[in-house]
């Protein structure tokens, strides 16, 4: 009718404009990897973070809950995230969400959710794809110095973290979800059109995130949104600054009021009272197994949901290098080094037990010995080239020096180097080697997070029985990775060590996964192995509507073989 009633050139332009939107977009055609700052001691970048750290120094923050787009402040409780390099330094006072704002926050992601669900996935991505940069761009220096001071990280690992895999996520999701709808039946019969429809969850999905990676916090809320869904993220207490600007920032990008509910707090209380609602259709958790097997407790035995919840979680590991004869020394060294200690070992990936065979175990140990002395623990916010800083907390440095106690008491482990911590000032505990001579010892099953390494040393001729070794002796199946030259070596511990790692590398450290590189996760203790920088993850997001249009007419009941 409206056609019809414009002229003819008009009419021609409307309906190019019509016909181009109704095949949809595609994604952006150059999506790759943020690069990662150098940060040499003489960068512009150097000078910029020191300005941001500066910042966040000078003054606490207050920071509010954020519940359908709403700040709120007043009349709520609030605790301190303090600096671990500097337990007397206060960064900010954060609200605690109360019964009544969980309420609130379920309320408004279900209320949002009705436009959200309904936006074309072009308009959708665009929110995140403007996010990424902004993270890259206007606050990056700001997100380096609120995850440094609060999370403990020096500038190298908060710039791969918070800028490089936090932009990624951001950006590769949207890749894979355009690729994802594009799967489409391959078969339509004759006056019929079979299509399939992505749609979201029906209710609410619950953000769960860590402390140790401000990327990891974003893409737990932001993989799911991408999809239609509507969150409720609640944050880490000691990543609470860091996670704030993110929100801050996904606002800022134009995200919807009420997508992403802000809601910092009592964990089990939060917990309980989002459990306890018809309308909770997925958990999207990082944290330890043993929370997280309690959490799955839970949900499995309610039976009030509307559906039945997804549960997405990457858990703990006991990650390992095996070191093979063959292997190249120095290289080997170094990259263990780096997997067992960076981040102060706060990775769920980070290297934590070690193989070593006997011919070559001694050379190995005095060269890690070496460069392992020219390493400190310090205030990496206040040292930019620092290498290693504070764990996060009391409760973890508490762990970690019973550990060491232990240890020392342990006739079958001995304490090679490191076994120092102090926490007067900061919580830090000294880079940690311990031997073993028992393969099936706790310390080689049991997860610290923090900078301990214990290793154990094997005869040459028993390559295959420690690969089953290996295999047997965690609960877990995150990371693990095999040093060798010998390919007969790799293959021989790829195949036995199959299902011991869901991230498997070949003469590399055990950390590091780069998304749209190596998808991450792990299953046994580690996780649902949903793999994070992938497309699978987001497959978890949606409940799938097959949908079959039939554009011919029947005039019979009747089939022909009833004739």
């Amino acid at each position: 009718m409206f056609l019809s009633k414009v002229g003819h050139k008009s009419n021609t332009l409307l309906q190019k404009s019509l016909y181009s939107t109704i095949g949809g977009f595609q994604s952006p055609l150059h999506i790759t990897n943020e690069p990662i700052k150098s940060f040499e001691s003489t960068s512009t970048d150097v000078l910029l973070l020191k300005k941001a750290l500066q910042k966040y120094q000078s003054k606490a923050l207050e920071i509010p809950l954020i519940i359908n787009g709403e700040k709120i402040f007043k009349n709520r409780t609030f605790k301190a995230q303090v600096n671990p390099s500097n337990h007397q330094q206060v960064l900010c006072n954060y609200a605690q969400a109360e019964p009544s704002d969980v309420q609130k926050a379920i309320d408004a992601a279900m209320e949002s959710k009705k436009a959200w669900a309904k936006m074309s996935l072009d308009e959708r991505s665009a929110v995140f794809l403007k996010a990424a940069d902004l993270i890259s761009t206007k606050y990056r220096y700001d997100l380096l110095a609120t995850t440094m001071l609060g999370q403990g990280k020096n500038v190298y690992q908060a710039e791969i973290d918070t800028i490089g895999e936090l932009a990624d996520f951001f950006r590769f999701n949207v890749k894979y979800a355009f690729e994802m709808y594009k799967q489409q039946p391959c078969e339509s019969t004759k006056g019929v059109w079979n299509r399939t429809e992505y749609r979201p969850l029906e209710g609410f999905v619950y953000a769960v995130s860590p402390f140790n990676f401000t990327a990891i916090a974003g893409n737990l809320f932001a993989a799911p949104a991408l999809l239609g869904n509507t969150c409720l993220w609640k944050p880490s207490a000691t990543a609470v600054l860091s996670n704030y600007l993110l929100m801050e920032i996904m606002l800022e990008a134009g995200l919807p009021k009420g997508v992403v509910n802000f809601i910092p707090g009592n964990a089990e209380k939060i917990t309980e009272q989002i459990l306890n609602d018809k309308h909770f259709a997925a958990l999207h958790f990082t944290g330890s197994t043993k929370v997280f097997k309690n959490l799955c407790k839970e949900i499995y035995s309610k039976d009030h949901f509307k559906e039945y919840p997804r549960i997405v979680g990457e858990t703990g590991g006991k990650n390992f290098h095996l070191v093979h004869e063959s292997c190249t020394l120095e290289h080997t060294v170094l990259s263990t080094l780096r997997g067992a200690f960076e981040y102060q070992g706060q990775k769920c990936s980070a290297t934590s037990r070690l193989y070593l065979p006997e011919s070559i175990s001694s050379e190995f140990i005095d060269l890690f010995k070496t460069y392992l002395s020219q390493i400190k623990t310090e205030d990496c916010s206040e040292n930019i080239k620092g290498f290693i800083g504070p764990v996060i907390h009391e409760q973890s440095f508490d762990k970690l020096a019973n550990a060491i106690e232990e240890a020392k008491k342990d006739p079958e482990l001995e304490i090679i180097s490191g076994g120092q911590y102090n926490k007067s000032k900061g919580f830090f505990v000294e880079p940690t080697l311990i031997k073993t001579t028992n393969p099936n010892h706790k310390f080689l099953k049991q997860e610290f997070f923090g900078p301990l390494l214990t290793y154990y040393v094997y005869p040459n001729n028993k390559f295959a029985e420690i690969c089953e070794t290996i295999d047997e002796t965690s609960d877990y199946g995150l990371t693990g990775s095999i040093f060798a030259q010998s390919r007969d070596a790799i293959l021989l511990a790829n195949e036995k060590l199959r299902y011991s790692a869901g991230n498997f590398y070949i003469n590399d450290k055990s950390t590091g996964a780069v998304v749209g590189q190596q998808s991450f996760g792990g299953s046994r203790q580690s996780g649902t192995c949903d793999k994070a920088g992938s497309g699978s993850l987001l497959t978890r997001f949606v409940s799938v509507r097959s949908i079959k249009e039939n554009f011919l007419e029947i005039s019979d009941y009747k089939y022909p073989h009833n004739h």
